[in-house]
């Protein structure tokens, strides 16, 4: 599952090390840094000057060499100069070694580093090699002190998924404060809240239904934005229901009225969001100019994780919400009445009892 693997451990190899004797050199009248332009003739070729194309911004160097026929490691000892005395040939002032092919440390905070970079097949997600990656390396021997980190997209996901946790977290808390100040009650507080566990449920089921993976920076910021989407359903329903408590002696009735007044509101909330998200999940773009309709198009994928994640969750999270919000509130309901029943019957005898003489 892994292309293009590459790390940066020095390739070994040679390079050839020119020695000039410097004493020897001036008997001839031969010129140290003339040596190296020669030098460079036979190599990467010698700089003589520059110009700008006319279709460039920068410029570009103008190198002059030996053809290439000539550019080999016998022509460097074969080279001539040219001197005060006449050409004279550089071998009898140079000398020419092979040396192991020196590398480029890297060290960050005092240590030494390799990276090891590679890129995922198509079709390949980036979590499930760098799990399994995880899973092997206690089996891999290293030597004692080597470290292994995890750079690359690995990293900014760590980054997004720790933002976005403190994120939904702090969204949570003051959605449930206002809510708590609001009703003035913790059980409808946290009986609203509790839509948005039901919706984070439906986005994981229906990203499995389409098999689709979690992103976590565009699914995460889906999950929480539909927050604040599903709770609207069930502040309406327990507003309703506080209001409609005050004037009904059955609570039961008051409950059954509520889901009867509130599931056209509820409903069409629901479906005018999901409708008009559709067109990105489905990646269609629609250019009413020149009237035509796209799918797939590059500008569309950036939100098919994010309007899959609403749509799937308020689906779900609306549903649910119109069967357990009710119960949940006919639950407390009856806590209520019975507590009421207790109290009724516990002062009863003591209005029925005959009143002492003095």
């Amino acid at each position: 599952g892994l292309e293009g693997i590459e790390d940066s451990r020095p390739i070994p190899g040679i390079e050839w090390e020119l020695t000039v004797d410097r004493a020897q050199a001036s008997k001839f009248g031969a010129d140290i840094a003339l040596v190296g332009n020669f030098v460079q003739l036979v190599t990467k070729g010698l700089k003589v000057s520059d110009f700008r194309p006319d279709d460039a911004d920068e410029e570009v160097d103008i190198l002059a060499r030996f053809p290439e026929e000539y550019r080999t490691l016998d022509q460097l000892d074969r080279i001539r100069v040219s001197t005060d005395t006449g050409t004279v040939p550089v071998g009898n002032f140079l000398e020419r070694s092979a040396q192991q092919k020196t590398g480029l440390l890297r060290r960050v905070d005092a240590k030494r580093i390799v990276f090891v970079r590679a890129d995922v097949a198509e079709g390949v997600l980036v979590d499930d090699k760098v799990t399994q990656i995880k899973k092997w390396l206690p089996t891999a021997n290293l030597p004692d002190g080597v470290d292994v980190t995890f750079k690359g997209e690995d990293e900014e996901q760590a980054a997004a998924q720790d933002f976005l946790l403190k994120a939904f977290a702090v969204a949570l808390f003051i959605m449930a404060v206002i809510l708590v100040t609001q009703f003035n009650s913790f059980y409808s507080g946290l009986l609203i809240l509790s839509a948005v566990v039901m919706s984070t449920v439906g986005v994981l089921l229906g990203l499995l239904a389409i098999q689709q993976p979690f992103g976590i920076v565009m699914s995460g910021i889906g999950v929480i934005a539909l927050a604040g989407i599903v709770v609207n359903n069930n502040i309406v329903l327990i507003d309703t229901y506080d209001f409609l408590a005050k004037r009904e002696k059955d609570l039961r009735t008051a409950i059954l009225k509520t889901g009867a007044q509130r599931l056209r509101p509820v409903m069409l909330t629901t479906i005018t969001t999901i409708f008009g998200l559709m067109p990105m999940v489905l990646q269609t773009n629609i250019d009413f100019i020149t009237r035509e309709v796209a799918t797939g198009a590059p500008s569309t994928q950036w939100w098919v994780q994010l309007a899959t994640a609403i749509v799937f969750g308020l689906a779900f999270a609306t549903v649910l919400t119109l069967l357990v919000t009710p119960s949940l509130l006919m639950l407390r309901a009856r806590r209520i009445e019975k507590r009421r029943a207790d109290e009724a019957g516990a002062t009863a005898p003591a209005q029925g009892g005959a009143i002492p003489a003095e």
